[in-house]
């Protein structure tokens, strides 16, 4: 053996070596894709999206092997499929590399489409699309561009020449000079257009862009993306590296434009997140560098490194606009799979025309011609590509829908796909159940092992701590509940309770919660009677409490018949001096003389008093003195008495629960508003009057609960 031979054969056996090595990084491409779209994927569709990525590499690589490789690399048909090569089968190392190699690229178009149409297509139909997209459109496209890699190359073409005299073995855009080294449109936007087809034809995610999420959903894991990013990142050195076909000087120029646009590609987004959020977005870091490595793989053979840096940036602006884009419409793509694959593979194959060494790419074109033939093939691929698979897709989704139905999308793919659950899973159902039923008696799911066992386990024991709190809660809110009522019961006390149908006078309280600090009382005498209305600062048990003083030191100075002005100047002195918490007493207090039809009242710091005429005139009286308990007063000479004749008029008294009350606008109805609701529900029974009043601000009060305790007298026929 001449020594020529031996290193032919060296040479032959690295180069196959290469490849082979190269095809390996390819294969660990799948689980980077795995770990990348899992991560990006919410938790209850992981096992899911896992699951296809694994199914997809396997149909895909049976699909290719048995037409997928002839169609791609078969015999011409006028430049547009292969005929031949089917079952492909070989005794030739060299020819079983190249297949082995060409397979792990059609098991990345196809995972390229799963990240896209995540979370909401049926495991079954992904199939279905997967056998599509590598079995036809893949293939079919790798032909027009590529077929002569493999023909022109091996013994096949001298034995077909022996039967047949001629063979063709370009496809129709090689013929043309279009040029993609390693697959930035055949590989990646051939991916992209059928995922944009896809995620067309599905629609988003079940309330992705509400106003709640806002066009975001948290992914489970953002580490485990970024990991995703990085094994892509190791595995994209096999794929441009064994591109190639050998281990020559080519490769360490093509590894290193890989490195560096990848690299320039992180450093934009990382850039621009910056600029957009003042923050690294974790999105933006993850497209940045993907972009940049679809971008550079068309040309990385042919360009210098400064270009390959150029293209890297441009690659990754161009995916973050596009993404932008995406959500604008509305259009949902899980792992940015269309701004990365798609976007930046059109932009990466034509930088091809515009930046690369034409000596290099050998098309024998001008710089115009290159550019021109870049765009035919990037339209031509593309119009097949997203037409082709969005018919067959649409009229497939109308025979077999390929989306999930609502209910097994919002339980999450794992269940309704698989039903796969997880301890993650199983302690969310229990904190639904929880919530819903509220029994702290629910324990969770607790592992020490896993993640989610383990916050199992230190829920167990904030709820053990928990319920034990609210057991004993449970008996102070009993405890205290029982003292409310019987303070409710020793104030309804306070409420007249005299017979007083010979008096025209009448009264209706209403506690905005369990104990009211308004209060109202009459206290009859035999020409007359004694009234008042208050209101303490406040509400619940003290404001009670106040009440209760203020109403009995009325009724004390009633029976001694202290005129008004005396008897609200001992009330304030009495209260200025025993009272608590800063609580102050509005009020009217006076007397109503049956047999002069006279009544005369002071105003201390209350709202005004009403008298309405027999024409529905009203006149407000306002107050000239301060609340009770303000101020310690020497004399009663600031308590101005009021004094007229009813002859018909009805006089009106009330607390700010009826001033403050709502209207349907939800604005306070004031003083106007109060007269104007007194006026509507105006009724010659002046009792079933008070009681229309009361039931008209509960009604707009929402829910039927007041807001403020609501107090009201009246006096007169």
């Amino acid at each position: 053996m001449m020594a020529q031979d031996v290193i032919d054969i060296l040479t032959s056996n690295i180069d196959t070596l290469w490849v082979i090595d190269c095809a390996i990084l390819v294969f660990i491409m799948q689980a980077g894709f795995m770990c990348m779209e899992t991560g990006l994927s919410r938790h209850k569709n992981s096992i899911n999206v896992a699951l296809k990525n694994a199914a997809d590499f396997g149909v895909s690589v049976v699909i290719f092997w048995i037409f997928g490789f002839g169609l791609m690399f078969g015999t011409s048909y006028n430049g547009f499929f292969g005929t031949d090569l089917f079952f492909f089968k070989t005794d030739k190392a060299e020819y079983m590399t190249y297949f082995v190699f060409q397979a792990m690229f059609v098991a990345t178009a196809a995972t390229i489409i799963s990240g896209a149409v995540a979370e909401r297509m049926k495991f079954n139909g992904y199939l279905i699309m997967t056998v599509l997209a590598t079995g036809i459109i893949y293939p079919i496209v790798g032909h027009w561009a590529w077929s002569s890699s493999y023909l022109s190359k091996y013994d096949t073409v001298d034995q077909l020449l022996s039967v047949t005299g001629s063979v063709k073995t370009t496809g129709w855009l090689s013929d043309l000079g279009f040029v993609d080294f390693a697959g930035s449109t055949i590989v990646h936007s051939v991916g992209g257009w059928i995922a944009l087809a896809a995620v067309l034809i599905l629609g988003p995610r079940i309330g992705k862009y509400s106003d709640a999420n806002k066009g975001k959903f948290t992914g489970s894991s953002f580490p485990l993306a970024v990991l995703g990013t990085l094994i892509l990142w190791f595995g994209w050195f096999g794929f441009n590296g064994g591109s190639n076909g050998a281990m020559d000087e080519t490769v360490p120029l093509i590894l290193i434009n890989t490195f560096l646009a990848a690299s320039f590609g992180l450093l934009t987004g990382l850039s621009i997140s910056f600029i957009l959020f003042k923050k690294p977005e974790p999105y933006y870091i993850i497209l940045g560098p993907l972009a940049g490595l679809v971008a550079i793989t068309a040309g990385c053979n042919s360009m210098t490194s400064v270009v390959s840096i150029f293209v890297g940036i441009i690659g990754a602006v161009i995916a973050i606009i596009v993404n932008e884009i995406l959500n604008k419409f509305e259009i949902d793509d899980v792992v940015g799979a269309v701004p990365v694959h798609l976007a930046a593979g059109v932009w990466g194959t034509l930088a091809v025309g515009f930046f690369s060494d034409l000596d290099i790419l050998g098309t024998d074109l001008t710089r115009i011609e290159q550019i021109k033939a870049q765009f035919i093939g990037v339209i031509s691929i593309g119009f097949f590509s997203f037409v082709g698979s969005y018919v067959i897709l649409k009229t497939l989704n109308y025979f077999y829908p390929l989306r999930v139905s609502p209910l097994q999308e919002e339980l999450g793919l794992n269940i309704a796909e698989h039903n796969a659950t997880s301890v993650e899973h199983d302690l969310i159902s229990i904190l639904d159940k929880q919530s819903q039923s509220g029994d702290l008696t629910i324990r969770g799911p607790q592992d020490p092992f896993t993640a989610g066992g383990v916050i199992g386990l230190y829920y167990n024991k904030l709820m053990s701590k928990l319920e034990s709190s609210e057991s004993e809660k449970e008996k102070w809110r009993n405890r205290i509940s029982n003292e409310i009522q019987l303070a409710v019961k020793v104030q309804e006390n306070f409420l007249p309770k005299r017979n007083l149908e010979n008096y025209p006078v009448y009264g209706i309280n209403l506690a905005a919660r369990e104990v009211s600090g308004d209060f109202f009382s009459f206290y009859p005498h035999n020409d007359g009677v004694y009234f008042i209305i208050a209101d303490v600062a406040g509400k619940g048990v003290h404001a009670g409490m106040v009440m209760a003083k203020a109403s009995t030191l009325f009724e004390i100075m009633s029976r001694d018949k202290v005129d008004p002005d005396e008897m609200i100047y001992h009330m304030n002195n009495d209260l200025f001096l025993t009272k608590t918490g800063g609580m102050f007493v509005t009020a009217i207090l006076g007397h109503y003389n049956t047999i002069t039809d006279e009544i005369s009242w002071v105003n201390g710091g209350h709202q005004p008093a009403l008298l309405r005429d027999k024409n529905g005139n009203f006149e407000q009286i306002e107050s000239a003195a301060p609340p009770m308990g303000v101020i310690q007063q020497k004399n009663k000479s600031l308590y101005k008495i009021n004094r007229t004749k009813l002859n018909g008029k009805r006089f009106y008294a009330f607390t700010d629960g009826l001033s403050e009350s709502l209207d349907s606008k939800g604005n306070e109805i004031g003083i106007e508003g109060s007269i104007r609701i007194i006026e509507k529900n105006f009724n010659d029974d002046v009792s079933k009057q008070l009681s229309n009043i009361a039931k008209d601000v509960e009604k707009s009060s929402g829910k039927n609960k007041l807001s403020d305790d609501l107090t009201l007298i009246a006096i007169g026929k």
